[in-house]
């Protein structure tokens, strides 16, 4: 009996804004693996990624079990450009089929943090909906009704290693305070369901600004973001790609302001948040 499994993924957003390394939600943009045991290692996919064993998908999956004799078709809708968590729903995709072909019972989350490097992406891409990673663990709660994003996703990417750079190891006491405040007023917006509050909570000084000049661009449409009828933007994980929060009312009007604003430079898409995380079928 040869063992089966397909997982889908979802893409994710980290960040949130203010909640650096710490907030993420899941994006209805999704991978797809089928991992296949047929006595030889092989890596099936259209996609401009590694082939060998340096996929992370194969990498999540041995970390937790030999791939020798399974092989991996990979299918994925999530653009590559960045900021929108590919790397951790292959982390995932991989960790998961092996937890489940194996049934391992296995730390998840722990194992994909230890490989990603933070848990933001990779506990969306696990959990679905909304989350706060605090000391190795993920809170999850439902992306509240009304609330839409729309990305805007620029043709030239930022490259992750080079983001982090960016940031200083030290940040002034008031941009500190400033991002708690902001942080705090965007989680009690999201569990409320009150999107003015969200709107209110987007606000971000640890991060972004001191990025700008990697993506000048995507950074004016997230200062201009509510002056286009959004309730506010914020920069998707590393960038480029810009996360912008609309209200479901006015998200139709949004989004042609977008397409103007975005011609020539950035495709939009109207993205809904995903309640779903990983899934399994046999």
């Amino acid at each position: 009996m040869h063992r089966s499994r397909t997982v889908r993924v979802p893409a994710s957003s980290a960040n949130l804004g203010p909640g650096f390394d710490v907030m993420g939600a899941a994006l209805d943009l999704h991978m797809e693996v089928d991992v296949v045991e047929t006595g030889q290692f092989a890596v099936h996919t259209d996609l401009k990624i590694a082939r060998d064993r340096r996929n992370l998908i194969v990498r999540g999956f041995q970390a937790l079990a030999p791939a020798d004799g399974f092989e991996f078709t990979i299918r994925s809708d999530i653009p590559l450009s960045g900021g929108l968590g590919t790397s951790a729903a292959a982390i995932v995709a991989g960790l998961v089929a092996a937890d489940s072909i194996f049934e391992l019972g296995a730390d998840v989350l722990g194992e994909a943090t230890k490989i990603e490097g933070h848990p933001d992406n990779v506990a969306a891409a696990l959990l679905g909906g909304f989350v706060l990673c605090v000391d190795g663990h993920a809170e999850r709660f439902e992306p509240p009704p009304g609330l839409e994003c729309l990305l805007v996703v620029p043709e030239q990417a930022v490259r992750t290693a080079k983001a982090r750079e960016a940031l200083p190891s030290r940040i002034p006491m008031s941009d500190a305070v400033f991002n708690i405040a902001h942080a705090s007023m965007l989680v009690l917006g999201l569990a409320r369901g009150d999107l003015g509050l969200v709107a209110r909570g987007l606000g971000d000084r640890l991060h972004q600004p001191r990025r700008a000049h990697l993506y000048p661009r995507s950074w004016e449409l997230v200062q201009e973001a509510k002056g286009l009828g959004a309730l506010g933007a914020t920069i998707s994980g590393a960038g480029p790609t810009v996360l912008v929060w609309c209200d479901m009312a006015s998200t139709g009007a949004v989004v042609e302001r977008l397409h103007e604003r975005a011609d020539g430079w950035a495709d939009v898409h109207r993205v809904p948040f995903s309640a779903a995380g990983a899934e399994v079928r046999f």
